[in-house]
């Protein structure tokens, strides 16, 4: 199936590794140039050669702390000038410290809230004007499945990312006719170096606990995530705005 997005310019934020980078090999498999944004410079560095051997189109990467505006907002121009548009914008972050609702202080919300709620809005308000200039555009925000299912052991992400629902049910307004979409994509447990860091030495045994727990009887793997987000970003998803998908092997149970 053709997804028509060779020739087309997406921007995917936090993409050095994990989702991010999984979803901009994804793209680049697609035929997309590519703009990948990441704090560290030598893990950027080694995901440029990684998604720029992905596919025939150009990679541009650039050192981004997408918790200031101002730089994100200049990543974004600066890939639309280079490319000439830009036509599909991923926005991701990395995560926070696990933990129930009441383990945390009120400057440790703050910061949530600094580091996975606002580079969502900040990114999504600089590529508007590009977006709407294209006539064509796809915006996809990864999310947790947190956003659909809280549970006690993701406080901060719970209540940090559910902003982005809402943030999201007003831009599908904004954009109404102008031929860009808006989506949020809410993953459960994927294999990602995020887990190692969470889990340590015994990260593959918890994963396993994890894996006995889900309906599919194992965790995702990035690659999963990156094939959504190349649907949602395609031509046949143009009737698909606004919406909410779950990717988590059938953890959220819940109606709604």
């Amino acid at each position: 199936m053709d997804l028509g997005l060779a020739g087309r310019v997406a921007l995917v934020a936090a993409s050095s590794s994990g989702l991010g980078l999984a979803t901009a090999r994804a793209l680049a498999a697609e035929g997309a140039h590519v703009s990948l944004c990441a704090r560290d410079p030598d893990r950027l560095a080694r995901a440029r050669a990684e998604v720029d051997a992905c596919g025939p189109g150009r990679v541009l990467s650039t050192v981004v702390d997408l918790t200031d505006a101002d730089e994100a907002a200049a990543w974004v121009d600066r890939t639309a000038e280079e490319f000439g548009a830009l036509h599909v914008v991923v926005t991701n972050s990395g995560g926070v410290p696990f933990g129930p609702v009441d383990s945390f202080t009120v400057a440790q919300y703050r910061d949530a809230v600094e580091g996975n709620l606002l580079p969502h809005v900040s990114l999504a308000l600089a590529a508007a004007p590009h977006l709407t200039a294209a006539g064509w555009g796809r915006i996809i925000m990864i999310t947790s499945e947190s956003v659909r299912q809280p549970h006690p052991g993701s406080g901060l992400s719970s209540v940090a990312r559910l902003g982005v629902l809402g943030f999201v049910k007003g831009l599908v307004h904004t954009f109404g006719d102008a031929g860009v979409t808006v989506n949020v994509l809410a993953p459960g447990f994927h294999r990602t170096p995020i887990l190692d860091v969470q889990y340590g030495d015994e990260v593959e045994q918890r994963l396993a606990e994890v894996a006995r727990s889900l309906p599919l009887g194992r965790i995702g793997r990035a690659e999963d995530l990156g094939a959504l987000v190349t649907f949602l970003a395609s031509e046949q998803a143009a009737f698909v705005t606004g919406s909410v998908l779950v990717a988590d092997g059938g953890n959220c149970r819940g109606i709604g």
